[in-house]
């Protein structure tokens, strides 16, 4: 093999390695990125359930609720959250280990239980 069949093979190497490098720095990219969407839309959704729950809901909040649920599927689907091991956000409940709606959290007191603090209606 002569001098120049090796400087071939080697540059041959280099850019297959370079390519490799950009794949990768691509997928992080995508994953930064993803990361960004959904992080926006869990922080807008956070923010409209508070006003909802806290009774400073607009007309159009449960709308607004809905969507961002849907464009946040939509995006776990197509490009996952930006985790990559694909993992729910932090103190998110893992899929499956959902209680059902009518289910009390185990923090959640009885509803004819009153407030911590107050006294029992007579």
């Amino acid at each position: 093999m002569g001098l120049m069949d090796k400087v071939r093979a080697q540059s041959t190497q280099l850019a297959q390695k370079a390519q490799e490098t950009a794949r990768e720095g691509k997928v992080k990219l995508d994953q930064a990125q993803a990361k960004r969407r959904a992080d926006a839309m869990f922080r807008d959704l956070g923010a409209t359930v508070y006003a909802e729950r806290t009774g400073r809901g607009t007309p159009d909040s449960q709308g607004k609720i809905d969507r961002l649920v849907d464009a946040l599927s939509r995006q776990e689907a197509s490009q996952g959250l930006g985790d990559p091991d694909g993992s729910a956000p932090p103190g998110s409940t893992p899929p499956g280990d959902t209680p059902a709606d009518d289910t009390p959290a185990a923090d959640t007191p009885p509803a004819d239980t009153p407030p911590e603090g107050t006294a029992p209606a007579s």
